[in-house]
């Protein structure tokens, strides 16, 4: 069929699929009412891929409600696994994903912790794969007005974290559907507002492109045609059906609806028959069920399924046929009368009561509920909720879970139905909804639950108490936490142990681990582990252990807390509680890196790093955390073009805190290289400063160092005085932020001092003196009162600029205090190199202020070579800067415009300046287009480079 009137939209698309190729990718959302042609549009999308080379992945979503997760992606990966052995191969290599597949043995048990996290980074990571080995990827998502939660998740996840994956991701949706309190709508007014998605929207023919269609179709005359587009409006698909109806010779229906019937009609009776039963599927029906539920013998049903397909209702896809427009299947389904349907609905349910497959279960839900067989929907419901837990989708889960407690009081007999008590089956709802991140929602259900327990079942309510302690804990309601796993706690008798009371004890003492009046939590911690080992409950065992090295670290210098993290996480993955596994392996790396250790830091990060890659738990919160903290160790070692690397999937664009978080770390290299990103991160990461404390510490920091690189200390102050207000007296994380205020009151009273305001100088020094006075108190006490004994040598370093800092702001610029600092920060193999060169720069200006010029020009020119070894510019400015002011720059050494500029970017520019694209200078210089890239983009935001033209002409003036 001919693409008419959709050139402008068809282009865009391609442009789209055009930046995937390059490698960077393209979203696009497709929106239009019913029959307007979205299915039409993308068609030739994914022929164009093909002919492309691309691979390209389809897949539609159905009218089933939120009770079949991830369909279009399991639609689009099972379509796409029989055709391409590699694309099952790749799949097979992911037992999360090949538990969505048909002959899957079912998903592992993912929602044990991070079951959505698991999937959607297993989909990420295949994506991926397929976009790096074979050419870029096409994933059509259809008919998202059907999608289930799960599957808005999964394309609000990839939108927001695609970026440099050859992957071109287009979903299409229903704009008549979604009306206001349609869950969908939100998500696309979100998705819309992301500067990488692109929305085409799909406007209805004029009456020459409904002319020039229908003449595609065979033809009609002007008067035929200027009233087929009066009754279609222009929607492609009303069109086509009218005009078949006139071709046909039949009187044009009064209405669509009666049109599609009328077309159903002139089938067999037979034929009819079986359409009426793929209705009730509502989506792709399986041929030897449809077969078996028609009534109809072999030979019968094979002749009526050749007329519908002859007739171009139903279109083969796969094992089974699909209506070839969801407007038919609803037109046939809404003419069924409610006796037949039930009957319909009974028979599919009756075939399915003996499938094993993946989703049959919720299926047999559907199709049960929908024939008022109670106790059949009610035994799948539940069967229905543990299997979408193993496939890693809560929230799916939480609402089987959901209908069968509200069938409960309907059946006979429900508990070997069940197979649980009610409670039970409440706190399995309880789990899948904290799973899916609706936290409140858990502790609503908590209450209730708590509310008609017998309080003789003291059992019971304690497991209940110390669940609501734990997710009561998460929402930081800490005293109420606090009083409930005490009550829990009174109602477990600590002899004989028990696994209720291991968990209890485990849960007091993760709360009472931020508590400003913490006890002593080593007896405590060893009662906690007594008791989980006594009961063999080993995931309490590895929590506590967690938390007792936490406890233990910052209070005794030579406690050797790393053994305790790796048991902990061998406890844990041992109990296939990977959230704790994860916990205590960061802390490990944490505590590697807190000593100086980078390079063990890396080593610990990676493995874990990979452990959560293999189980598909790279975007969990703990596998988030461990990438940040490999970031960290990138850009604390010097090494900045890995850590531009990890940078690259730390997208600007997120939707949940954990993406943020990514987010946010980036600004550390945004804002060191003064980067044109470093505005747009902080855009979209101040509206959540109010709700998220670590996110707004992170980029509320960095954000005043970039106002101080751009002169203006009273921003950065702004930024400062939010967080020390905020943050708690003594938590050491404020030193760092402390000394960030130190600088900026430096500034202030230089100034002050400069222009004789001896008042304005006088205030700034008082701030200062504060400001030190909070960094000292952070640094030698621990939160609940108690004697630091161990900051960190990271803390130490921080506390060193500080105490250099205030000098500076006091009229005292001390050369010895910056060497200290610089010497604090000499720590691993090559130091915290920027902030040893941070330090050096201090340094050459306290000597050139004290005349000490030859000394000061030695730490400018090492500080210098570390800076442009960076790529730091605003660094490299600063001492461009004072070799100019204090005359320390030898003439070979005056700027060229380029001085910013690495060796690596001088001969990246040198390639853009002969015209070479990314591909041909990462040939030329033996490196990836995708580091190309990366260099090309710092180049023009050094340079202040609007365009690859403009730089060449830079670099043409600078001799280069």
């Amino acid at each position: 069929m001919t693409l008419i009137g959709r050139a402008a939209e068809f282009g865009v698309l391609t442009s789209a699929l055009d930046r995937a190729a390059d490698g960077s990718a393209g979203i696009a959302l497709v929106g239009g009412d019913a029959g307007i042609g979205k299915s039409h549009l993308v068609g030739a999308l994914a022929r164009r891929a093909r002919e492309r080379g691309a691979t390209v992945l389809v897949g539609q979503c159905a009218e089933l409600g939120e009770s079949m997760p991830y369909l279009p992606l399991a639609d689009a990966l099972w379509t796409a696994a029989r055709a391409d052995p590699q694309v099952r191969a790749a799949v097979d290599d992911r037992p999360v994903l090949r538990g969505l597949l048909p002959d899957g043995a079912g998903a592992p048990d993912a929602a044990r912790d991070l079951g959505r996290q698991q999937l959607l980074g297993a989909a990420l990571g295949l994506l991926g794969e397929l976009g790096d080995e074979r050419g870029p990827v096409l994933l059509v998502l259809e008919d998202l007005h059907w999608a289930d939660r799960s599957t808005r998740y999964l394309l609000t996840f990839l939108s927001r974290v695609l970026d440099r994956e050859r992957v071109c991701l287009v979903g299409t949706y229903r704009t008549d559907d979604l009306h206001r309190r349609h869950p969908l709508r939100p998500v696309v007014a979100e998705l819309l507002r992301l500067p990488n998605v692109t929305s085409v929207e799909l406007r209805p023919f004029g009456p020459d492109e409904t002319a020039a269609f229908l003449g595609s179709l065979g033809g009609a005359d002007p008067e035929a045609s200027r009233r087929i587009h009066e009754r279609s409006e222009g929607n492609a698909f009303y069109a086509a059906e009218l005009h078949a109806a006139a071709r046909d010779g039949d009187t044009l229906p009064a209405a669509l609806a009666d049109l599609l019937l009328a077309r159903v009609e002139r089938l067999s009776d037979e034929a009819q028959r079986v359409l009426r039963v793929a209705a009730v599927v509502e989506r792709r029906v399986n041929d030897e069920l449809l077969r078996r539920v028609s009534g109809l013998d072999e030979p019968s049903v094979g002749a009526a399924l050749r007329e519908i397909v002859s007739h171009h209702l139903l279109v083969p896809d796969g094992d089974g046929y699909r209506f070839r427009h969801a407007l038919l299947r609803e037109a046939v389904a809404a003419d069924l009368l409610p006796g037949e349907a039930a009957r319909l609905h009974a028979a599919f349910a009756a075939l399915l009561a003996g499938e094993d497959r993946p989703r049959a279960k919720a299926e047999l839900a559907h199709h049960s509920l929908a024939s008022h067989d109670l106790p059949t929907a009610f035994a799948a419901s539940v069967a229905a909720g543990r299997e979408a837990e193993r496939m890693g989708a809560p929230d799916e889960a939480h609402d089987h879970y959901d209908r069968a407690l509200s069938l409960w009081d309907a059946v006979p007999d429900p508990v070997p139905a069940a197979g649980m008590e009610r409670p039970e089956l409440e706190l399995a709802a309880v789990r899948a909804s904290a799973r899916a991140g609706d936290v409140r929602r858990s502790v609503t259900r908590l209450r209730r639950l708590l509310a008609r327990l017998d309080p003789a079942d003291r059992r019971l309510v304690a497991v209940v108490r110390t669940r609501l302690a734990y997710h009561l804990d998460d929402l930081d309601q800490h005293e109420e936490s606090l009083r409930e796993v005490r009550a829990a706690l009174d109602l477990l008798p600590p002899d004989p142990p028990t696994s209720e009371r291991a968990k209890a004890l485990t849960t007091y003492l993760r709360t009472l681990l931020g508590d400003d009046d913490q006890e002593d939590l080593t007896a405590l911690a060893e009662e906690t582990i007594a008791a989980a080992r006594a009961t063999g409950t080993a995931d309490a065992e590895a929590g506590a252990l967690v938390s007792l090295a936490l406890y233990r670290e910052p209070r005794d210098p030579g406690a050797d807390v790393e053994p305790l993290f790796h048991r902990a996480r061998d406890l844990a993955v041992g109990a296939d509680d990977f959230q704790v596994a994860l916990r205590a392996a960061f802390h490990r790396a944490r505590a590697r890196f807190d000593r100086g250790d980078l390079a063990g830091a890396a080593a610990s990060a990676d493995e874990d790093l990979r452990f959560a890659g293999e189980h598909g738990l790279d975007w969990s919160i703990y596998g988030v955390t461990l990438r940040c903290l490999r970031f960290l160790v990138h850009y604390t070692s010097g090494d900045w073009t890995s850590a531009a690397r990890t940078a690259d999937g730390f997208g600007i664009r997120f939707t949940r805190p954990f993406e943020a978080q990514v987010s946010a770390y980036a600004l550390f290299l945004d804002v060191a290289r003064g980067t044109p990103a470093v505005a747009e991160r902080l855009a979209r990461l101040e509206p959540i400063w109010e709700h998220d404390w670590l996110i707004a510490y992170i980029s509320r920091g960095l954000a005043a160092e970039h106002a101080l690189w751009n002169g203006d200390p009273e921003g950065a102050l702004a930024h400062v005085r939010v967080l020390l207000d905020g943050g708690h007296p003594r938590d050491p994380a404020m030193i760092r932020i402390a000394a960030t205020g130190l600088w900026a009151q430096a500034e202030l009273a230089s100034a002050a001092r400069a222009s004789g305001d001896t008042a304005a100088a006088a205030a700034a020094v008082e701030a200062a003196d504060a400001l030190l006075a909070r960094a000292r108190t952070a640094a030698t006490t621990t939160l609940d009162g108690s004697a630091r004994a161990w900051l960190g040598v990271e803390g130490d370093a921080f506390l060193a600029r500080a105490e250099a800092e205030h000098a500076r702001a006091a009229g005292n610029d001390d050369p010895d205090l910056w060497r200290a600092s610089a010497e604090a920060f000499g720590y691993g193999p090559d130091g915290f190199v920027y902030e040893v060169a941070r330090s050096r720069w201090r340094l050459a200006g306290a000597l050139a202020a004290r005349g000490e010029r030859d000394a000061a020009g030695v730490a400018r020119t090492d500080a210098l070579a570390l800076a442009e070894r960076l790529g730091a510019a605003p660094l490299v400015a600063a001492l461009h800067d004072l070799g100019t002011r204090a005359r320390l720059a030898a003439p070979a050494d005056e700027p060229d415009g380029l001085g910013g500029l690495t060796a690596r970017e001088r001969e990246v520019l040198k390639l853009v300046a002969d015209g070479l694209g990314n591909r041909e200078i990462a040939a030329a210089l033996f490196i990836s287009p995708k580091t190309a890239s990366v260099h090309v983009s710092n180049i023009l935001a050094k340079l202040g480079a609007s365009s690859r033209t403009q730089a060449a002409a830079l670099a043409h003036r600078a001799g280069l």
